[in-house]
């Protein structure tokens, strides 16, 4: 079996307050891109999981990594031999991680069905990986768990994502929130939400790294993006555009003026 891990990431991200329980209430505006994280699998007499590709070596542990999490969370009569190939940058805001649990959670859906109780099992690995596991544009509230549909017109849409190659935990950018509720997230189909959105976690993020602001400025000069923000808490940043030449042209000038940065081209789903 195969499966693509999507990159997740947030078209608008509104922190509203920190919660009693120590997370923060959100409001944001989940995306997915066609490309990621690509994990294959066969069966076999128990799970195992085998890590490969070009950030692999940014899992600590490969072996108490999300997927193998995932795979603890889904109990089956046979287990998986799972390769997963690590194409997206850890700690980067694009829910590697999550997307690569709930490519496991799509995988044991083909194979033997999900649990009723999937989503609570998927909440208990991250609060990202039941988006994940469906992979398409919704909008997230709470801690991202609880759901709400939104008209999707974006499927399609050219986006070019850009990370300068520096991971960045999501503890200390919420840490550093200055805590004031700037409001709602607005109302509106999924592109109306994305250009009138935010991300609340911009500013401390890229207070905490400078090459945030780098990639920021260099994908306004390229011009043609109608949507520059940064996903999830970094560092990873995103442009949208209306057609593929203008992403691919704005990804040329990027490479080329720093090769060391991080990109990938792809489509909103």
């Amino acid at each position: 079996m195969r499966e693509i891990a999507y990159a997740k990431i947030n078209l608008a991200l509104h922190v509203r307050r920190r919660r009693e329980d120590g997370y923060h209430e959100l409001e944001t505006l989940f995306a997915f891109v066609d490309a990621g994280d690509v994990l294959t699998a066969h069966p076999a007499a128990q799970d195992s999981v085998t890590t490969v590709g070009a950030f692999a070596g940014g899992l600590d542990n490969p072996f108490d990594n999300l997927v193998a999490k995932a795979l603890s969370a889904l109990p089956r009569a046979r287990g998986l031999a799972v390769t997963l190939e690590k194409n997206l940058p850890v700690a980067a805001g694009l829910g590697g991680g999550s997307a690569d649990a709930g490519a496991v959670f799509r995988m044991v859906q083909a194979l033997h069905g999900l649990p009723d109780d999937w989503r609570t099992r998927a909440s208990k690995l991250g609060a990202d990986v039941p988006a994940c596991v469906e992979s398409r544009t919704h909008i997230g509230m709470g801690t991202g768990a609880d759901r709400a549909e939104v008209v999707d017109d974006l499927g399609g849409t050219p986006v070019l994502l850009v990370n300068p190659r520096v991971p960045l935990a999501t503890g200390p950018v919420f840490k550093a929130w200055d805590g004031i509720d700037r409001g709602a997230l607005p109302q509106g189909t999924a592109r109306e939400i994305a250009q009138a959105g935010r991300n609340d976690l911009r500013r401390p993020a890229a207070g905490l790294c400078r090459g945030i602001g780098e990639v920021l400025l260099r994908l306004r000069l390229t011009g043609g993006a109608w949507k520059v923000e940064m996903s999830g808490s970094g560092a990873t940043c995103y442009a949208l555009y209306e057609h593929e030449w203008q992403r691919d042209a704005a990804a040329a000038v990027i490479s080329e003026f720093r090769p060391d940065w991080w990109t990938l081209a792809g489509k909103l789903r």
